[in-house]
């Protein structure tokens, strides 16, 4: 009688574990050739591959390397996307060259500043349209509200100084927040900061097709369409990488600002030297176009003139937010660039403001104040005019750029916070976020088929949600700085302080004067996504506390069989993972525990140490991956094995399933992707050990 096969208990501790094998590892016996077909039919052969071709690299007994090879698709229609993707945003880079994506001083400026550059082209218009209910007379106010906007911007300015002083490293708004006033202010600062994203970048691009249909009026009716258009193309370039698109976007910040100075400085001599009839420095012509008043010039008026004009220091924070973008010495790159940001900015809305008033402009809906201005100081519509008029479109359409480089960046934090789904911390092909990038032209388009591309639609949403983020960030950094009380804290406190009383009372201006104007959507959108972030964040806390791996053994009964081949993947060692090394060591003596490194940053240490106290006869092998994808290398990791022709492999894939169908977005799904990849490999048998969530 033949004899049956024994049933034993699978335990994942030492002393009930099956005893080491005593063939060599399945793991570090990787092939380093390829085979091909020979000439005639059946005939094979192997061709050695060269060491810069091979798909991995040896880094130790039981750790390897991935190449570029080992991404390579070996399907035609693979090879064809694969061919399409580097066509549209270049060749994958590894991670070890993020150093090399880090942004000098000029290329900053032009990345993080255009947004803040760019409202100069319009907040003068918006302070114009407000004072025009209590008629055209009433817009020689504009100025002083300007002014006024200028020394909060100065001190608003100084704060974030205070900022990078003290987190050179990158200090957000979401990280002050969270750091120093506990979890919830830094949920509702990273609220209002994603929502003023989206905001930035529907305001900035819908403004930039305002200055193209302002020169070219027949372009109006495509407003909407050449609206979704620039998205697009701000999202391709942003795919591409950081340093790509600092590249790209670089030439037209600097060309605009040309344009921009050479409109105030032009202006301001034709002023000085009379040049425009019953204008000069200091006196203003009358109105071009009188308009009645619909209302009193009153206190609430000039407060609504002064929260429509505070969109100027929308993207002031973005330098501040960004610091781990800039080359070293990171914190002194990004305090200078954010002091030249200010000058320029301070000069640029207080000068257009200046040249608005003293020429008798009155805002019109078909031709924004900075084209009236522009034909006044340059004599017509002449080549200066339409170069402004051309530039002033590229920098409102590239202001958007500084969201499509906040907005994943935030993501990002909230990822790794588990406040946001895990998949907004995974970088693209290009070291960029690109799920963050895809969500945040996706929201944004919305808006813009939504409300038309009509700016006056979109700006009474805009800067609500900056300005609380700004109070949080300048409050958390007062209660900071009386915590650590370092060298010069009192007047760093007083700064921040200071900032902090400004910008809440901007705060309480703007959601008060805009409310029925469309602010009161912001201020419901904001809770409803702080309560996201919160049900996110709950759920991944108790998902964690369910899958934790206490110390006793974990026992499967199951029917031990021969040696076959064994493979588990190992993203962290939880309770489904034990699971899954339970069920597999039931299968086979010969298993193999492969962990991906798809974080260059993640220190591998704590999970072999782990490991190896708790799995001593099996081996767990650490696959690096520099281009961060997970499948491409885990397949060619199995394909490489030296596996007899005739023995299945066996792959066991440790899951979890989440109690509700929403939970299920929040996590990767890589077991999913994982096994469709596999179901089609030949010779492979997949077995899936689920853990149900509560």
């Amino acid at each position: 009688m033949a004899d049956q096969p024994s049933t034993g208990s699978v335990a994942g501790t030492p002393e009930d574990a099956h005893p080491a094998p005593e063939a060599q590892p399945l793991a570090p016996d990787l092939k380093i050739g390829e085979v091909r077909r020979g000439q005639k039919p059946g005939t094979r052969y192997v061709r050695v591959t060269r060491a810069s071709e091979r798909p991995f690299l040896r880094q130790g007994a039981t750790r390897w390397r991935a190449t570029l090879a080992a991404e390579r698709p070996t399907s035609g229609v693979g090879k064809f996307m694969a061919r399409t993707r580097r066509a549209l945003f270049g060749a994958p880079l590894s991670s070890s060259a993020a150093s090399e994506e880090r942004l000098n001083k000029l290329k900053a400026l032009a990345i993080f500043s255009s947004d803040a550059l760019s409202s100069s082209a319009y907040a003068t218009e918006e302070i114009l349209l407000a004072l025009l209910l209590a008629g055209s007379a009433a817009m020689i106010w504009g100025l002083p509200i300007s002014i006024a906007i200028t020394v909060l911007l100065v001190v608003v300015v100084l704060s974030y100084q205070q900022t990078i002083k003290a987190y050179p490293h990158g200090g957000g708004t979401y990280s002050v927040a969270r750091e120093n006033l506990g979890i919830w202010p830094g949920m509702i600062a990273a609220a209002a900061l994603l929502t003023d994203y989206v905001l930035t970048v529907a305001v900035s691009i819908s403004a930039g097709v305002l200055a193209i249909t302002s020169a070219i009026p027949s372009l109006h009716a495509v407003r909407v369409e050449i609206a979704v258009a620039a998205v697009i193309l701000m999202a391709i370039g942003n795919l591409r990488g950081l340093r790509e698109a600092g590249t790209i976007f670089a030439i037209p910040t600097y060309m605009f600002m040309l344009g921009f100075s050479a409109m105030i400085v032009v202006g301001v001599f034709r002023l000085a030297t009379g040049s425009f009839e019953g204008a000069s420095l200091a006196h203003s012509m009358p109105p071009r176009e009188q308009v009645e008043a619909v209302q009193t010039l009153s206190v609430f008026l000039i407060l609504r003139a002064f929260a429509s004009g505070s969109t100027a220091l929308t993207g002031v924070e973005a330098i501040a937010n960004g610091v781990q973008a800039f080359k070293a010495p990171e914190a002194r790159n990004a305090a200078t660039t954010l002091l030249a940001m200010a000058g320029i900015l301070a000069v640029f809305f207080v000068g257009a403001t200046f040249l608005g008033v003293r020429l008798g402009i009155v805002p019109d809906e078909h031709e924004s104040v900075i084209s009236q201005i522009g034909r006044l100081a340059f004599g017509g519509e002449n080549f200066a005019y339409y170069y402004l008029q051309a530039t002033t479109a590229l920098i409102l359409v590239l202001a958007a750029n500084t969201a499509f480089n906040g907005f994943p960046m935030l993501g990002s934090l909230l990822a790794k916070d588990e406040f946001l789904p895990r998949q907004f911390a995974f970088r693209g092909d290009r070291l960029a976020y690109s799920n963050g990038i895809f969500v945040l032209s996706g929201i944004a388009i919305a808006l813009l088929i939504w409300f038309q591309a009509e700016t006056h639609k979109l700006i009474p949403l805009y800067a609500v949600g900056v300005f609380v983020a700004f109070t949080l960030s300048q409050y958390g950094m007062v209660l900071r700085w009386r915590r650590l009380r370092e060298k010069g804290w009192l007047t760093s406190a007083v700064i921040n302080g200071a900032g902090a009383v400004m910008t809440g009372i901007a705060a309480v201006v703007v959601a008060s004067t805009k409310f029925l104007s469309g602010a009161w959507l912001v201020m419901i959108l904001i809770p409803l996504l702080v309560a996201m972030l919160y049900f996110i964040h709950r759920h991944y806390a108790s998902a964690r506390t369910q899958l934790v791996l206490g110390d006793g053994p974990m026992r499967l009964r199951l029917t031990m069989t021969a040696d076959r081949p064994v493979v588990v993947p190992v993203s962290e060692l939880n309770f489904a993972t034990a699971r899954a090394v339970a069920y597999a060591r039931g299968l086979s003596t010969n298993v193999t525990a492969l962990h991906v490194v798809t974080d260059e940053g993640e220190d591998t240490t704590e999970i072999e140490e782990a490991w190896q106290e708790r799995y001593p006869d099996t081996p767990l092998i650490i696959l690096e991956s520099p281009y961060r994808s997970f499948q491409a290398p885990f397949m060619a990791y199995i394909d490489a094995l030296t596996v007899p022709h005739d023995v299945p492999l066996t792959i066991v894939l440790p899951e979890f399933v989440a109690a509700r169908w929403w939970q299920g977005f929040l996590h990767n799904r890589t077991a999913n992707r994982l096994r469709d990849a596999l179901y089609r490999r030949p010779n492979t048998v997949v077995v899936s050990v689920t853990q149900q969530l509560a």
